[in-house]
Order: C-alpha cells, then sequence, then structure tokens
C-alpha cells in the first residue's frame, strides 16, 4: 500500500501526529492501517482493512488490525458505525463531523450533518432536562433507493 493521495494526505497527517502527540509508537503496522482506512471511499469494514492490509504486508494478522482500529477509535482518530452486524470505519475529520443513516435493507450508509440533530438535541434539553451524547449517532431505516425499489415491507405502514 502506498502512502496516501493527494486527497486524503490532510487527514492521514492529522492521524499521524495525533498519536505522536498522544505518546503512540508509529509502527508500520499502525501506519499500514491508518493509510488503508484514509485511501477507503467512505466506510471501510474489518475484513477489508485485513486484506489490503495483508496485501501490503503479508505477516499482518486480523488481531494487530482490531487492536489498532480499537486504539485508533479510542483516540478519535477513526469513527467506528455499524453497517449490519459489521463495524466499519472511516477518519475523523474535526472540520466535517457528520453522523450516519444506515439502511436496513442494503446496508448502504449515508452521512447525516451535525445540524440536522440540533433540533432533536434541543428538544431532549428542553422536554426532559437530558443532555444526549451525539457524538457518534447512527439511525438505522429504509434508504429512499431501498423504498421506491420495494425491496422491503414498511411494518408501519398500515394494510387496508
Amino acid at each position: 500500500m502506498s502512502s496516501p493521495s493527494q486527497g486524503t494526505r490532510g487527514a492521514y497527517e492529522r492521524a499521524v501526529e495525533s498519536l505522536r502527540e498522544q505518546g503512540y509508537r508509529l509502527t508500520p503496522q499502525r501506519l499500514l492501517i491508518l493509510s488503508v482506512v484514509a485511501e477507503s471511499a467512505g466506510h471501510i469494514g474489518v475484513d477489508q482493512v485485513f486484506r489490503l492490509s495483508k496485501e501490503a504486508y503479508p505477516y499482518m494478522d486480523i488481531a494487530t488490525v482490531y487492536r489498532t482500529l480499537h486504539l485508533l477509535k479510542k483516540i478519535n482518530v477513526v469513527t467506528e458505525v455499524a453497517i449490519g452486524d459489521r463495524l466499519h470505519y472511516e477518519l475523523t475529520d474535526p472540520k466535517g463531523k457528520h453522523h450516519h443513516m444506515v439502511c436496513q435493507v442494503c446496508s448502504g450508509a449515508f452521512n447525516l450533518g451535525p445540524h440536522h440533530l440540533e433540533q432533536f438535541r434541543s428538544t431532549l434539553m428542553r422536554e426532559f432536562s437530558f443532555e444526549p451524547d451525539l457524538e457518534h449517532f447512527t439511525i438505522t431505516g429504509v434508504c429512499s433507493t431501498c423504498q421506491l425499489e420495494r425491496h422491503y415491507d414498511n411494518p408501519t405502514k398500515q394494510k387496508v
């Protein structure tokens, strides 16, 4: 695996700097896994991170991938989102914070801007005096494509 492309280089470099600032060693395995996540187009699953890492470094093992992704999540370098029954990862972008909508039919993941949740946060605060943690928020449902293609049976629709 080569170093990240020009488009992802800034996020990759911020992630490497974050590891360095927090005192973590910049091992070849960590840098490789970070590079694989940075190069992914959107969310990438653990299996795919492992496969691509192993192509570049044949001695990579799945435990190293899991440990590294766990560490990167812990220090807020990657965001974890459950898509279907699997975990997926993407680099955290402090300037482009977003949440996720995941289709229960096709397992597609779609970004949801934080401004969409501000009214929800305000309602919870006003009506319940409850401060929600919406840092990593995922909502499931059915995407417009699957709705149009009628790939699902909507249990909320009343049958006449």
